[in-house]
Parts: structure tokens; sequence; C-alpha cells
């Protein structure tokens, strides 16, 4: 079962109140959805939204004793106004967008999210391909090592990214990659690794923001956020790397600067020794509030 991270952190800056319309742009496995639910006992209403249909069955299932109106919405949470507006609603009240990935997706998808296991090398929230659809596979085997390069630095800030993208130049002309042990194991041979983490961490990271687009998502989503948010609405991101806490914090003070609202936490939230020692993936959570004026 995956373990949504500062849900009490959540719950006491977000503040929920009886009667709102609470919006989770990014269900998951609906952990932040049904504390929030049970917060204010059911008496709201509750919109989830996910790339992933399975990701949206995992939370209706664990909403179905909570009372309020429920509804959840397919789709992408960078066009979350537009979601919402051919659902017939408006505005939100409260808004949470956890940009983390959950258990589900590394361990149960199949998808080739994890170096830890040998799967197809796709990396993308969407489940139903079509041959349009970019996946990981496609960036590793055919991308040029410029590009490679660019990606990785960009998006992983990988220091090795030039000898990594060289590897993948280099191996793929006698065999195209096809899992993601694959790739895993060739990154492992190339690069040192320092302490506990795997040398293929932020390569996997690269691959996966740049097969999903998930920093223009993110910053569409922002924005779509504040126009959907009612006055004295609060929202509420959970970041795990630098690159994704960076674009929320800039987006923050630059609208306070505008005057569009105020900053709720001056410095992000972290996560409690405690909670890190029981949910290992809680230790780079970052957590930043937002109130519309």
């Amino acid at each position: 079962m995956h373990i949504s991270v500062l849900t009490d952190e959540i719950i006491k800056e977000l503040s929920p109140q009886k009667g709102e319309t609470i919006l989770d742009g990014t269900a998951g496995g609906g952990g932040h959805t049904l504390a929030i639910a049970k917060s204010i006992k059911g008496q709201g209403k509750f919109i989830f939204i996910d790339r992933d249909q399975d990701a949206l069955d995992r939370t209706i299932e664990r909403l179905k004793e909570i009372k309020g109106q429920k509804i959840p919405i397919l789709g992408n949470f960078s066009d979350m106004k537009n979601l919402l507006l051919k659902n017939g609603i408006k505005s939100v009240d409260k808004i949470i967008l956890d940009l983390g990935w959950s258990n589900f997706q590394t361990e149960d998808s199949n998808r080739g999210f994890s170096f830890q296991k040998d799967e197809p090398l796709l990396m993308t929230y969407k489940k139903d391909l079509t041959e349009d659809d970019l996946t990981a596979k496609d960036i590793v085997n055919l991308w040029s090592e410029e590009n490679l390069i660019l990606i990785l630095k960009t998006y992983g800030e990988e220091s090795w990214a030039r000898k990594i993208a060289g590897a993948i130049v280099e191996r793929r002309k006698t065999k195209p990659f096809e899992t993601s042990g694959d790739l895993a194991d060739l990154i492992k041979k190339t690069i040192p690794r320092f302490g506990k983490i795997h040398p293929a961490t932020k390569t996997f990271q690269a691959l996966r923001i740049a097969v999903n687009n998930e920093i223009i998502s993110l910053q569409k989503g922002l924005k779509s956020s504040l126009e959907i948010l009612n006055p004295k609405g609060r929202i509420a991101v959970i970041s795990f790397h630098s690159l994704e806490d960076r674009e929320v914090k800039n987006f923050f003070k630059q609208k306070k600067t505008n005057g569009v609202g105020k900053i709720i936490t001056k410095k992000p939230i972290r996560p409690t020794r405690e909670e890190t020692l029981t949910n290992r993936k809680a230790r780079s959570a970052k957590l930043r509030i937002f109130e519309k004026k």
C-alpha cells in the first residue's frame, strides 16, 4: 500500500472545512483525499484527477465508505480548469498536488519506472498507449546524443550526463534498449556509485520527466489552479526534487509580488523524523502552500 506523505501537515495548513469543494489533482492511491475527507467527516465535494485510470479506481475504492459527493476525472492536472468545466464545476476551495509517484507505479505498473525491476522501458503514466505516445524506450534508442545530454542535465541534474549519453548511444548501435533493467545495468557499469544512491537514479528521473512532460504540466497546472481557486482558497503542493520545488517556489513568489495572494509556508514543510523512518520515500518531500487573496 502506498503511504501518502505529510498528510497531517496538509490537513493542518490546508485547513479543509465542512461544505467545501476539495480537488486532488494527482489522485494516486487516494491517500490525501481520504484523509481530508475524514477530517471533515465526508461533508464536502471531493474531486480527484489522474492520468491513470487504475489510480482513479483505487481512489474510488478507498473512498467508498466516505459520505459526500465524489467526482473522479481522467486527465492531466495541467488541464484541471477545462476538466472541471466539462463536469460543471467552476471553482474549488482547496487544491492538493502531490508531484511524487506512488508505489503502484514503481512496483505494480510494469511500465519501467523503477531501476530495481526489469520491465518494459515505458515510464509513462498513460495506461492505454498509441503509436504516437512517447516512451523512455523511444528516447534512449532514437534521440541524438546531444539531446540525451540535455535532458539528463536539465531534468536529472546529472553531472555524468555526457558519459551516460555516450554509453547509451554506443550500446544501442549493436542492441536497442528494451527494459528498465537493461538500461540500469548499463548505467551502473558506466559511472561510479556514491553511497546508497543507485547510479541510475537521476537518469530515470530525467527520462520520466521528459516522457510525461512533467515540468510543463506543472507550470500549466499551477497557473490553472489559481484560476479555479475561490478567494481565500488554498493550494498545497508536495514536490520531491529540486527542479519541481524551484518551479513551485518561484511561482508562489511571483503571485505574491503581483498581489494575487500570500505564501503560507515561508519555508517548505519537511516530514518529521518519525515519518521518514516509517516511509523512506518521504525523505525528500517538500510542502509549500499558497492562499489566494
